[in-house]
């Protein structure tokens, strides 16, 4: 697989040092991911409309579904977050030009759910250069390509701190060399136009996130030595590949394409995926009768040149090889067969697209269809119409035809006859193997070091002698040949489908992806999966060196892996993503032998909830609170809420990367109401006694407690970025003992000498709404909404993107406060201001309720400009400078003392993490910390509550996120760091909106992730009283009683003749927890709801008003089918595909045998490729500039890095291609977007899942390009695919419907199907209308997209009435000279003309009868063009026509722009606006009816 492959060492050929990176560098320079700059801190432009622009009416789908994968929080689409390097940052230069985004490419902020653009300019215009509008299609992802190779130079950043955000490396405008002697690239012609793409945050978010400074560092004084801002240059050079003869035995010779940098093994892959020679296993290649090393890179081989021949030379089998050898075999023939995606192994997954292009798409949309194609048939089932009630579940999975795979062989399993005997052995048998052919021939067959040949042994004789025919063969495939015609004819016809087959639905995805729901599947004999169950991997695991894997050894060999530069970094993070995921895959299965009874107790006298485990040398304990230790905390609750903590604090670490700090490798599986945490195991702790090993923090939450001068200097480093307070505890003895974390984070340095930390479950502070303390009273906010309220379990932290949230948030209030100051100073000439001198907490809470929105900073906007520049220079300078005017140190302290600062004078806020914490003491001295760090939390608690959740429900009310199922709900609060627990909070805000209508999709989400969350719950207690043969029956009851309208249905207990008469009782190996085992039996619905209801109550403070399925449905308008989905998602059920009738009333809706299996649900981190991220955002913001062909290098530079460290499946890979796909679409190479886009729907279904609401989004991209490609019935089926997967998962009332049924109506409007089309149309209209206003640009355009289907059927009352209503919004809203309103007028007048036509022509038939003389009518059928535009127009991309001389003029403006940019660096920070961006002049609706951010474009700006 040679495309999967970008070579190991290709990056040598990249520079040295991109970006180098800091040894002891801060959260937030390491992930992006951490603390983006929210998306308002730069210049705004001024706004101008330009004419024949439609005014933000027009949507394009954003990507707001980030990615909700296998992590709880912190796993999203890096590849979306678009880069802030451009912010404020005196070593950088500031593009200020207005910014071209596309915004369906971009990500919500983590916090805040700004779209994080670098300047946040409203839709702006990207100049195209000339040579820009010729694709850069980047051929396939394998070295050949040409490279960017990226110098980076060092800046001096003008002042003592670094600027926090300058991780983004700069990429100059200027600097490209456009490589003219790249063979790959085809050109289009030139295209005289700009590209104008919807804009970015909607102006009611600048209000919020107004002033435009970036959140300063934490401890600006303590700037570390090194950490300069990185600028790059970016340059491309030639890579050379060139082509070698290959010359296989038995069939012709072929020519071969290969890189200098690829190595020997790759050659190999890519002999053993070819059709003629993927039989063959085991040889080597030689050049001139010279064996070439397997490892050794092309270019180190001596002779190697254009035109070289290397012979395929075969080699003596050994057992190893001759076991990999009947295992490709047996991936050959299954290599159709879908049943290992069905069941979860091998990291293989679903995917359907092919189904729906049916082969059109070829490999880049080669095979077009004309215009004038058959008449295609354009109905959808009955069960897509908008309005249809029905659900059906059987199309999520339809039948792909190639599954049906031909029968090769009937058995192919190892014979009983293994192992061969000793004299065997020395006549060179290695292992039997008993084949069953399809002509129902039985034969034996030995694998000896020669090859493969029949013996003469049967099942019940042992005969090694060979058989007849006498055929010895190297590869098992030629003998089956020479003994089964059918073999050999059905094998040749397998390979063929096989290779047709788009790689990336072959290939293995990094993490095991679960489906929900499979078909009945035959179960067929299979040697390969029966040899893994026998022998647990470990039997294979013995052919390599070194035995069962040493996880810890080699998780931390691979983070100690040098950084230096690239092509080491790209090493590093490719080892340390590989062994992480072999390790998740490792730890997932043996937490399931552990639950499921197969792994053997280290204590098996205890009982078995105390019990531990290991296997495959992974430490395994489960969620159960051993000998008390979390009573003071609640017990068994807390020890099961302790693992996933946990894992924070690891993610969190392993994110801010110190060298010299260790973490465990640790993965939290749930799985079968058990909760399981897998660990690495450090070397000699289990030799030690716990307390003779903890040299740092505390075994006993606090009573005795350690500390360690090595660990406390390895995390003083961490302290910074993860914003923790170095501070002083009490241990038993009254002795001051000094910490840098949570008392329980324990320091362990193991036999191998490296320091670890483990337990890191309080890494974050405490959340006090959930933690009632006795005295301590919680500011106004919270106390209004019902805090503090005891919670099951004391574990509740803050996440940490409210941590940073809230940073960011007091670091806006200093500057306001200190610039408010010299102001005030500035005006009175006082010597010494007292205004803020106490900076007491109340006006300071009612400073940070007020969301720091356009009143508090319009009137001091002018002045306050240079004020809080010179706030800057103070802060920068006041630490080192101590010459400094004292009055401006006076300032400093005051904003420091007010917004709770540890310093004096910069700003620092930190948290100490031990505060709150039961058993924990402080010592006297430090009582005035304490105190303010409590005040502290209490405003942290507060601003979740008054910031984050209305600003949450605000975001969703504006359409900047569109949250569709609970998991993007849950991805999109855990990004502004709101809990799950505050769900019931956030609801109660969505019923009390005045926008309630508005936000009803939110409010059915919530309601139903509420019902399904609470359901998980009861269902995971209820699991583990059931024994393993009641599983299934135990699960269906569960589903029964969950969602069947049957009122009583009755448990099947399993089969009494099977239940031995003689029980015994004294079972050693009981599952955990298993007492009475038929307790389960007794659930009733009635009983079951009101346990929901309850829980909903106790846990997220919500009261439903529901006591069975059939009313929740019925109250909060949900779908039964969806709440299955998300039950099942949750709780990993896999149920039998077919149709459920859950209304019955007469019978249940599911027995046992529709529960077809129960999967782990598995959380685990996600390590991140982080230059390649880099070089990404470097593509982002050159598009943004306009530079498109500079950035399309950049992102497939991007795209190539990605696959060297992720392989070739990977979320952030998909956002590339997006990206990448959307690119080529603007500068009109649709075969490339096209290639690109179908790589991101596959890759979106593999590794999300196929009905994943960022599935959905990518259908709909694939179907817009498949239009403009003419493959206009295959753009159909895909929209249609797109629709039937939103009923499902959410249902028709959802205001991504809209965009969906205006796609869908458009196409069927240009393939002339206008009653269709009307339907959709016609719901689109009713949605938005719903969704944002009768009174919306959206809703305008609605009007006029059915005005002229109307006008197309001839009815010309409907389509003037419709666009009369579209006028009448557009002439309200942007008054009646804007270029919209005109159009429409003119519209209006030509549709009275056509009216009045007809309606004299009809006359004239009543007058005259038949012998009228009519003139015929002209009724137009669309263009393909002008419905292309239309499409364009509602997914969010806008040409504009621009004459050469506009070009030039605006190439010469950004030179111009750049120029001065250059010069003017130190000068600007004294122009940057205060605290908002001007509002657009189009009325507040412009703001308010704004949906989505990437749907609806402020009106586009020019500036200049």
């Amino acid at each position: 697989m040679a495309w999967v492959w970008v070579c190991t060492s290709c990056c040598r050929q990249l520079a040295e040092a991109v970006l180098p990176t800091p040894t002891g560098i801060g959260a937030e320079e390491r992930t992006p991911l951490l603390d983006p700059t929210p998306a308002s801190l730069s210049p705004g432009p001024s706004f101008l409309r330009v004419p024949g622009i439609p005014n933000s009416g027009f949507s394009c789908p954003p990507n707001n579904f980030v990615s909700s994968g296998p992590l709880s929080g912190g796993c999203r689409d890096v590849g979306l977050n678009v880069g802030s390097g451009s912010t404020w940052d005196p070593g950088a230069t500031r593009a200020s030009w207005p910014t071209a985004v596309l915004l369906a490419d971009l990500e919500q902020d983590p916090r805040q759910g700004e779209c994080a653009l670098p300047g946040a300019a409203p839709a702006g215009l990207a100049p195209l250069k000339p040579e820009a509008s010729q694709s850069s299609s980047p051929g396939p992802t394998s070295c050949m390509g040409a490279r960017v190779v990226a110098e980076a130079r060092m800046r001096d950043t003008d002042g003592a701190g670094p600027e926090p955000k300058s991780w983004l490396p700069h990429c100059d405008g200027g600097q490209e060399t456009p490589d003219s002697g790249r063979g790959q690239l085809p050109t289009v012609p030139e295209l005289p136009s700009v590209m104008l793409l919807n804009g970015d945050c909607p102006e009611s978010l600048r209000k919020e996130e107004g002033p435009t400074e970036p959140p300063r560092e934490n401890g600006l004084d303590e700037a570390e030595p090194g950490e300069e801002t990185t600028g790059q240059e970016v340059i491309v050079i030639q890579d050379t590949g060139f082509s070698v003869k290959i010359l296989a035995p038995g069939i012709e010779s072929f020519a071969l394409q290969v890189s200098p940098q690829e190595m020997v093994q790759e050659i190999h892959q890519v002999l053993m995926d070819r059709e003629d020679t993927c039989h063959r296993t085991c040889f080597s290649l030689h050049l001139d009768g010279n064996m070439l090393d397997h490892f050794s890179e092309l270019r180190s081989v001596e002779g190697l040149q254009e035109g070289s021949v290397l012979r395929v030379v075969e080699e003596p089998y050994t057992v190893r090889e001759a076991r990999i050898h009947v295992r490709h075999v047996r991936d050959l023939l299954k290599s159709l067969d879908p049943s290992d995606a069905f069941n979860g192994v091998d990291c293989n997954s679903l995917s359907f697209l092919s189904v729906f292009t049916d082969g059109d798409l070829g490999d880049s949309g080669k095979r077009k269809k004309g215009l004038e194609m058959d008449p295609i048939d354009c109905t959808p089932p009955e069960y897509i119409l908008p309005g249809s009630r029905e659900r059906p579940l059987c199309p999520l999975q339809p039948q792909n035809r190639d599954w049906k795979p031909l029968q090769c062989l009937k058995v192919l399993t190892m014979s009983g006859w293994n192992p061969p005997p000793g004299n065997r052995k020395m006549h060179g048998d290695l292992m039997y193997l008993f084949v069953i052919t399809a002509e129902d021939r039985q034969v034996s067959i030995t694998a000896s070091t020669r090859g493969f040949y029949l013996n003469q042994s049967t099942a019940y004789h042992f005969n090694p002698k060979p058989a007849s025919p006498r055929f010895l063969s190297h590869s098992l495939v030629e003998l089956l040949n020479q003994i089964s015609p059918t073999f050999k004819k059905n094998f040749a016809v397998l390979q063929k489908k096989r290779v047709q087959r788009h790689p990336f639905e072959r290939i293995a995805t990094p993490f095991q992806v679960y489906s929900w729901t499979a078909p009945q599947a035959e179960h067929a004999m299979d040697c390969v999966r029966a040899e893994d169950a026998y022998t647990s991997r470990l039997g294979y695991e013995e052919h390599i060196p070194g035995q069962t894997r040493d996880w810890n050894e080699e998780l931390q060999t691979t983070r100690e892996l040098p950084r230096k530069n690239l092509p080491e970094r790209l090493l590093r993070e490719r080892a340390i993503f590989k062994v992480h995921s072999d390790f998740t895959a490792a730890a997932t299965r043996g937490a399931m032998a552990v639950i499921d009874g197969n792994v053997m107790a280290i204590n098996p006298s205890e009982e078995t909830k105390m019990q531990m485990f290991i296997w495959n040398n992974i430490f395994f304990s489960l969620g159960f609170d051993v000998r008390d230790h979390y009573k003071d905390f609640g017990g068994d609750v807390a020890a099961y809420v302790a693992p996933a903590n946990d894992l924070n604090g690891v993610r969190t670490y392993n994110a801010v990367d110190v060298e010299g700090l260790y973490t465990l490798g640790t993965v939290v599986v749930d799985y079968r109401g058990y909760r399981v945490t897998a660990q690495s195991i450090i070397p000699g702790i289990l030799e030690r006694d716990q307390e003779q090993s903890v040299i740092y923090g505390s075994i006993d939450f606090g009573k005795t407690v350690v500390s360690h001068p090595r660990y406390l200097e390895l995390l003083e480093r961490t302290s910074r970025p993860l914003k923790i307070l170095r501070h002083r505890v009490l241990n038993d003895r009254d002795e001051e003992v000094e910490l840098c974390s949570s008392v329980e984070c324990k320091g362990i340095i193991g036999n191998d000498g490296r320091h670890y930390i483990l337990d890191l479950l309080r890494t974050f502070p405490p959340d006090l709404n959930f933690l009632p303390v006795p005295g301590e009273q919680l500011p106004e906010e919270c106390t209004r909404a019902g805090f503090p309220r005891s919670h099951r379990h004391k574990l509740s932290c803050l996440r940490q993107e409210l941590v940073d949230a809230f940073v960011e948030h007091r670091y806006l209030l200093f500057m306001k406060l200190a610039a408010l100051q010299l102001m005030q100073q500035k005006a009175s000439k006082i010597e010494n201001s007292t205004s803020l001198e106490n900076g007491s907490p109340p006006s300071l809470e009612s400073k940070s309720e007020d969301p720091l929105g356009p009143e508090a900073g319009s009137e001091e906007e002018g002045s306050g400009a240079s004020g809080l520049a010179k706030v800057k220079e103070l802060a920068e300078t006041i630490a080192s400078d101590d010459g400094t005017d004292p009055r401006s140190r006076e300032v400093i302290r005051n904003a420091c003392k007010a917004v709770g600062s540890i310093s004096s004078t910069a700003f620092d806020v930190r948290f100490n993490p031990d505060i709150f914490s039961p058993g924990v003491r402080f010592p006297e001295s430090c009582q005035e910390e304490v105190r303010d760090q409590k005040q502290l939390l209490k405003d942290a608690a507060a601003f979740l509550l008054s910031c984050q959740i209305p600003g949450l429900v605000k975001d969703c009310t504006d359409h900047v996120v569109l949250p569709m199922d609970g998991a993007t709900l849950s991805e999109v609060m855990r990004q502004r760091g709101i809990n799950m627990r505050y769900l019931g909070k956030v609801l109660d805000l969505v019923l009390r909106s005045p926008a309630r209508d508005q936000l009803d999709h939110i409010y059915k989400i919530g309601i139903g992730e509420l019902i399904t969350r609470s359901a998980k719950h009861i269902f995971k207690t209820y699991l583990q009283g059931v024994e393993l043969s009641g599983l299934s029956a135990a699960i269906s009851h569960f589903l029964n009683c969950f969602l069947s309208s049957y009122p009583n249905p009755v448990a099947h207990l399993p089969a009494d003749e099977l239940v031995s008469k003689k029980r015994n009782r004294r079972r050693r190996n009981r599952p955990p927890g298993a007492a009475d085992n038929t307790a389960w039996a007794v659930m009733t619905p009635q009983e079951l709801w009101k346990n929901i209801c309850q829980e909903a109550k106790n846990y997220f403070d919500f009261s439903l008003e529901c006591e069975s399925v059939d009313q929740a449905v019925e109250a909060y308008g949900l779908q039964k089918i969806t709440l299955l989905r998300e039950i099942s998602l949750k709780t990993g059920i896999q149920i039998l595909l077919k149709e459920y009738s859950f209304d019955s009333r007469h019978k249940p809706a599911f027995t046992e045998e529709d529960v077809l299996n129960i999967f782990p649900v598995v959380k685990h981190v996600n390590p991140k490729a982080s230059d390649a991220f880099h070089f990404f955002q470097s593509g982002q913001a050159k598009v943004q500039q306009g530079f498109l062909k500079e950035g399309c290098e950049l992102i497939n530079e991007a795209l190539n890095l990605f696959n060297n460290v992720y392989g070739a499946m990977h979320v952030e890979i998909c956002a590339c291609l997006r990206l990448l796909a959307r690119l080529h679409y603007i500068m009109g190479d649709y075969a490339e977007a096209l290639s690109n886009q179908q790589k991101a729907v596959l890759m979106s279904e593999r590794v999300m899942g196929i009905e994943h609401p960022n599935t959905i989004q990518e259908y709909m991209h694939l179907a817009l390009y498949c239009f403009a490609s003419s493959q206009l019935s295959t753009a159909l089926s895909l929209l249609y695919r797109a629709r039937y997967l939103t009923l499902i998962v959410f249902g028709e009332d959802h205001p991504e419907m809209a965009l969906l049924d205006n796609n869908i109506g458009l196409v069927l409007h240009g393939v002339m199907e206008y009653d269709l089309s009307l339907r959709f149309l016609e719901n689109a209209l009713d949605v938005s209308t719903k969704y944002h206003g009768p009174k919306s640009l959206k809703v305008a355009l609605s009007h006029h997209l059915v005005a002229r289907v109307y006008e197309s059927k001839a009815e010309f009352r409907s389509a003037l009435q419709h666009e009369k209503e579209g006028y009448t919004i557009y002439k309200t809203q942007l008054g009646e000279d804007h270029e919209k309103t005109k159009e429409s007028s003119e519209y209006l007048k030509c549709l009275t003309q056509q009216a009045v036509a007809l309606q004299r022509t009809m006359n004239e038939i009543y007058r005259n009868g038949s012998t009228a003389n009519i003139p015929p009518l002209k009724f137009t059928a669309p263009s393909m063009a002008s419905v292309l535009e239309q499409l364009n127009v509602i997914n969010g991309i806008l040409f504009i026509p621009l004459s050469q001389k506009d070009l030039e003029n605006l190439k010469a403006e950004v030179a111009r722009r750049h120029q001065l940019q250059e010069a003017s660096k130190n000068r600007d920070k004294a122009e940057e606006p205060m605290a908002t961006e001007p509002e657009p002049a189009g009325g507040p609706e412009d703001a308010a009816s704004q949906p989505q951010a990437a749907k609806d474009p402020p009106s586009p700006s020019l500036q200049g």
